[in-house]
């Protein structure tokens, strides 16, 4: 058949009744088959082809529908969320720390922050200039950023936290488009410097980044809500949402006396001041439980100011931050001389009465010359450590050894971490005794080849006050919460040295003030034992040749302790060095306000004045005696008599304070002393001027944090 009679063909099967199906049929039939077979074979297979298509398509589409409806929906719900609005954490006032007494040492207030909503600002670099304009400081840096986060497609933005009253008037002045304002709890510290190394300070986003504020971050924070900001298709804020309300965190109770805080702070400020040292630190503890009552360091900071400062050129300096009662280690000189006379007298190896020859008044290892401040032929071994004599602590040591001394430095709690409750501390310098030479053991006796940390000594030294026990500090006391009180018991105290060593070196250190190095430190009506110390300062890795670290430290009443006091002066720069020179006057005067906070009672007070005989004559067949003729009882310490503190004191009881004196006083006003000069600390002559300046008698919480 030729090709023109299949075209024909072709087109009659398609005008026939099968119509198309018959025309293709007929295309690809071979010879012999009818028109209508081919084709519905064909349609088969393509209907087939078809359908097994659009089976599969369904199938995918469906498992796609499926695994967004299930997999998916919560990533596309957040994303149209996120479209829709912003979710803020709204953060709760952080819980309060309090002292022993409840008296408030960080808090909280209300401050304001600046936010902004850069869909609705049209400007962003107008904007930015007039934010620019009411915030301080701002400088290009700052405007820059402005400009990049109003321009930027966040549906939220920062422009600045926790702004002063006056930034946040000036910037309202403006009513500037899409910037708005939030109130926000703001961290406060009502004292201002007061307790600052032991507080630390909080940053930006309410995290504690110092201090206790740091180390009980989690406990103090308290659990954030959150809040919903919603905004229409062209990006406007129409609902603000709180979802989920914070939750307060716990109040800290420290174990911290806010007065006994302010006495160590003020003395140790003046002492800093008048021997123009490079710092200093005081610590108080209690001896029975190892509170620490009182911790202070020279420089401070004030944690108030910290946030707001953080914007300046010249931010708070690190060094002024700095806890130098944990985490600066010095040398202790002739403090840890309690330390070998305790080892000495619990081997046995000396008696307190037993001499020790002390000629020639030096000791030699080698090129290295150990000399005494004062000659002496011989000594007991009490004025050993009453005067503080180096050749007679080193010959005993030497009876002693290196690994007796090495053990009882252990036990004494130096080369050890004993305040976990702040973050930073240092465990001191101990070299392993077993590598000691014999010129080692000498220094290590005197308290100059070994580091230790202001508060390890003033632990050591509770170990004498409390009768042997060695007592790990605490500056925690309990965490409150939903009217639970969770609290920290004292540490388990532990035996270091007996009873009785530790009564017979109480001995040597009451002596040690009566009339040895620290006379300067002895009070009027009560009995101090203590020991003065004199090292070197250390530099690098050597010893300056100029500059001296000069301590005291010691414990009042000796015979019932209160208070365990530890002084620490870094170099003083002026004519006066020596511990017992310039720690012991500052020991003195922390004493006295401490014992008369607490209301101690005078224990051994020697009569003020004595009934005397009138010479050449005597009282008995007299019948009518004399006038009785009295001296006065003046103290070794007459020449540097120093001003007191008479804060809160009636006019009548000043004038009773300042009778020994020999002072002319002048009030003015009534009521008690608010303010006085000189000012507490300073050095006073017989017949200088003192004026008071009396206000209506303050309630504690009038008082509290009022005081100049």
């Amino acid at each position: 058949m030729s090709e023109r009679t299949k075209r024909k063909s072709r087109r009659r099967a398609a005008r026939a009744p099968g119509g198309l199906f018959a025309y293709f049929e007929a295309a690809e039939a071979p010879l012999g088959e009818a028109p209508a077979a081919q084709w519905r074979q064909m349609m088969r297979r393509r209907v087939f082809f078809v359908a097994v298509g659009l089976a599969l398509w369904t199938v995918g589409v469906g498992a796609r529908l499926f695994y967004l409806q299930s997999e998916q929906h919560g990533a596309y719900t957040a994303r149209a969320r996120k479209q829709q609005g912003a979710t803020i954490k709204t953060w709760p006032p952080r819980g309060q720390i309090v002292d022993r007494d409840g008296h408030i040492l960080a808090g909280h207030r209300d401050s304001h922050s600046i936010f902004a909503f850069p869909s609705e600002i049209n400007d962003p670099e107008r904007t930015a200039r007039k934010l620019c304009e009411a915030l301080d400081p701002c400088d290009e840096v700052f405007y820059g950023q402005l400009v990049n986060r109003l321009s930027s497609d966040r549906s939220f933005v920062y422009v600045r936290r926790r702004v002063s009253d006056d930034e946040l008037a000036r910037v309202e002045a403006f009513g500037l488009a899409g910037v708005r304002f939030e109130k926000v709890p703001d961290r406060w510290y009502p004292n201002g410097k007061l307790g600052a190394h032991l507080l630390g300070h909080v940053g930006i986003d309410n995290q504690g980044l110092a201090g206790l504020e740091f180390a009980y971050n989690s406990e103090v924070q308290g659990r954030p809500g959150q809040k919903i900001i919603s905004r229409d298709a062209k990006g406007r804020v129409f609902e603000t949402r709180l979802v989920e309300s914070p939750t307060l965190g716990a109040t800290l109770e420290l174990t911290i006396d806010k007065f006994l805080q302010h006495i160590a702070e003020r003395e140790l400020h003046a002492a800093v001041e008048m021997h123009k040292a490079d710092g200093g630190t005081v610590i108080i503890l209690d001896p029975s439980s190892g509170e620490v009552l009182a911790l202070a360091n020279e420089p401070t900071f004030n944690p108030d100011s910290f946030l707001r400062d953080r914007f300046r050129v010249s931010p708070p300096d690190e060094e002024n931050r700095l806890n130098r009662a944990i985490q600066n280690v010095y040398e202790p000189g002739s403090t840890f001389k309690i330390v070998t006379a305790a080892a000495a007298l619990e081997k046995g190896v000396v008696r307190p009465d037993e001499m020790i020859d002390l000629r020639p008044c030096y000791i030699q290892f080698g090129e290295w010359r150990i000399d005494d401040a004062s000659c002496h032929d011989t000594l007991s071994f009490a004025d050993v450590i009453a005067k503080s004599s180096n050749v007679g602590t080193i010959k005993v040591a030497q009876k002693v050894g290196w690994e007796t001394l090495g053990e009882y430095i252990e036990r004494f709690g130096f080369g050890q971490k004993l305040l976990p409750d702040l973050t930073g501390e240092s465990p001191g310098i101990v070299n392993d005794p077993s590598t000691w030479k014999d010129v080692d053991l000498a220094t290590a006796a005197i308290g100059t080849s070994i580091a230790v940390t202001a508060l390890q000594m003033a632990a050591a030294t509770n170990v004498i006050a409390n009768g042997g026990e060695f007592i790990a500090p605490r500056v925690v006391r309990a965490l409150r919460h939903d009217g639970e009180r969770d609290e920290r018991p004292p540490h388990r105290p532990r035996r270091v040295v007996t009873r009785k060593t530790a009564e017979t070196i109480r001995d040597f250190m009451e002596a040690a003030v009566r009339q040895g190095t620290g006379v300067r430190g002895d009070i009027l009506g009560h009995s101090v034992a203590g020991k003065t110390g004199t090292a070197r300062k250390l530099v690098g890795d050597g010893h300056s040749t100029s500059e001296y670290n000069a301590s005291f430290v010691g414990f009042v009443p000796s015979r019932d302790p209160v208070f365990t006091i530890l002084v620490l002066l870094d170099a003083p720069h002026g004519e006066e060095y020596y511990g017992g020179e310039v720690a012991a006057p500052i020991f003195r005067r922390i004493a006295e306000s401490a014992l008369r906070h607490r209301g101690v009672a005078p224990s051994n007070r020697p009569p003020s004045s004595f009934l005397a005989r009138p010479i050449g004559g005597s009282f008995p067949g007299v019948s009518s005696p004399p006038r009785a003729l009295f001296a006065t009882f003046v103290t070794d310490d007459r020449a540097v008599q120093r001003m007191p503190d008479l804060f809160g004191l009636s006019a009548r009881q000043a004038r009773r304070e300042l009778a020994p004196l020999e002072v002319a006083v002048s009030v003015q006003g009534n009521g008690v002393v608010f303010s006085q000069w000189p000012k507490p600390g300073v050095s006073v002559e017989p017949g200088m001027s003192v004026e008071l300046n009396l206000a209506r008698r303050l309630t504690t919480a009038e008082s509290d944090g009022l005081r100049p």
